[in-house]
């Protein structure tokens, strides 16, 4: 894939791929202006709003167009250049479930000579988080006012002796069967076992189906002395039995301090939302740069929203490490597929409203924009929805695009950071420090309180990618060390939610 241009002046429109015979449009244009590309000059036939399309030639009827250098779909009417390319000319080309062929190509990108570190807390375990936070797990839904109540009381009670306590309500984990069941338990799990909770505590009613026994076996082994756990059903007093659990983690892990670590104990989940025709020309591909330097560096990076890999799967198989790996991304894919026909739903029903109005016209365009942001690195590891990342590199893995579904997976998978890209804004937070990306500087400039660091730079000119990539990996170091508080965190934007596909009872 294309890095993003590096320009030192703001033009009008960027030409992404040479072979591209489109461009997008940097503001909103007006038809009958001339816009310059290449030392041409084009006149431009509609009004083009910033971030979509420009025909760069005359494009017949069912001709593929062109962006990042591959085809995001087909012409659906004779179309001249300068003229404006969207849903009324611009179709997708994808269909059904596909076969593939695995065609190596990796392109990893070389170790750096030094080995940057941060502050983290080493878990005896090995593994790093970077928060020393007590973490409040409900089996089921009907205890969440109750943790909410634990956590609000204890963060009075106990201020400055740890980084937070955090209850994470959902609506799950009574009257649901098989798989359903089996995917809150696994999402839960991964909470429990999270190297950002130095401490949990795991609250259950008693008659739900998802009984606290399974639940904390499918967490495995936990550091006992981090733990509590109690159903409310056998207590006189849950708040108060919850806030004794809680003190008694505050004083096993006041005693936490940070220790210097290498980079390669991050673990980093890129996800874009409220995308817009920008996001896979500067924020996309600069989180990509980011990707390409802590796998580099031996730490891992998880990439998920498996629709929004359709169109642009291929290309991920190809940069997978092993003939085995490039099974399990097309079992994964397809599978995914799948869930779609099993429901009766179109497979390429993308990209959303909101991706539209910010110039996105097609799943393909959508998905190779959004793939960006693994940058170059090796497909080391294919996980499964729930599943933790074992192994440094690119790991994909299986969740749906939905922002709050898929960034709290790659929490349970291990993640200790989440860069999350946008065009449009959204100010949702996670479990661990959600680092807010925008691709333009309009939107920063906009929501400050939301935004955390801007790409706008690429676009307007005033800096290059890799100028951007060394101050956002500083300071991804200061979030991770505690020096810096995401956005998320300030603002108390900490959510959590989970794939509900299966039957309730």
């Amino acid at each position: 894939m294309p890095g993003a241009m590096e320009v030192r002046h703001r033009p009008d429109v960027v030409h992404v791929h040479p072979a591209d015979n489109v461009a997008v449009a940097l503001d909103a244009l007006a038809a009958g202006q001339e816009i310059e590309l290449g030392g041409e000059r084009l006149l431009l036939r509609d009004d083009v709003p910033a971030g979509h399309k420009i025909a760069l030639r005359r494009l017949a009827a069912g001709e593929p167009v062109l962006k990042y250098g591959f085809e995001i779909g087909r012409a659906t009417e004779e179309t001249p250049a300068g003229a404006w390319i969207h849903s009324h000319n611009l179709r997708t080309a994808l269909e059904g479930v596909l076969e593939y062929r695995y065609h190596p190509v990796q392109r990893d990108t070389p170790a750096p000579a030094g080995m940057p570190t941060f502050m983290g807390y080493r878990r005896p375990n090995g593994r790093v988080g970077t928060r020393n936070e007590i973490w409040i797990v409900n089996t089921v839904g009907c205890v969440n006012t109750a943790a909410e109540r634990i956590a609000r009381s204890a963060n009075e009670r106990f201020k400055g002796r740890v980084d937070g306590v955090h209850a994470f309500s959902h609506p799950y984990g009574c009257s649901q069967l098989g798989d359903d069941l089996t995917n809150t338990q696994r999402v839960l799990a991964g909470l429990i076992r999270h190297p950002n909770a130095g401490g949990v505590l795991v609250l259950g009613l008693g008659c739900e189906n998802n009984q606290m026994a399974s639940l904390l076996a499918m967490a495995g082994e936990i550091d006992q002395s981090r733990l509590r756990f109690f159903n409310t059903q056998e207590v006189v007093d849950e708040v108060e039995e919850g806030l004794e659990a809680v003190e008694e983690l505050v004083r096993v892990m006041e005693r936490d301090q940070r220790v210097e670590c290498p980079a390669s104990d991050l673990i980093i989940g890129h996800k874009c939302g409220g995308s817009d025709g920008f996001s896979g020309i500067s924020a996309n591909p600069l989180v990509g740069r980011i990707a390409d330097r802590v796998t580099a560096l031996g730490g891992g990076v998880i990439l998920t929203e498996v629709p929004e890999m359709f169109g642009a799967e291929q290309v991920l198989m190809n940069r997978a490490a092993s003939e085995e790996v490039f099974r399990e991304i097309v079992s994964m894919v397809n599978d995914f597929k799948e869930y779609f026909l099993r429901h009766n739903q179109p497979v390429y029903e993308n990209p959303s409203p909101g991706n539209k109005a910010g110039g996105l016209t097609t799943l393909e365009e959508k998905s190779l924009g959004a793939i960006q942001k693994g940058g170059q690195a090796t497909v080391r590891q294919v996980l499964r929805y729930g599943e933790p990342a074992t192994t440094g590199g690119l790991s994909l893995l299986e969740a749906p695009g939905n922002d709050g579904v898929s960034s709290t997976a790659m929490v349970a998978s291990g993640a200790t950071i989440l860069l999350f890209t946008t065009g449009r804004g959204t100010p949702l937070g996670f479990p661990v420090p959600t680092l807010k990306i925008a691709s333009n500087t309009a939107i920063a400039e906009k929501k400050p309180h939301w935004i955390d660091f801007s790409a706008g730079a690429l676009l307007d000119g005033t800096a290059t990618i890799e100028e951007l990539a060394d101050r956002l990996f500083a300071k991804i170091l200061d979030v991770a060390s505690g020096r810096q508080l995401a956005n998320n965190e300030q603002n108390g934007y900490r959510e959590i939610a989970i794939w509900k596909e299966g039957v309730t009872l």
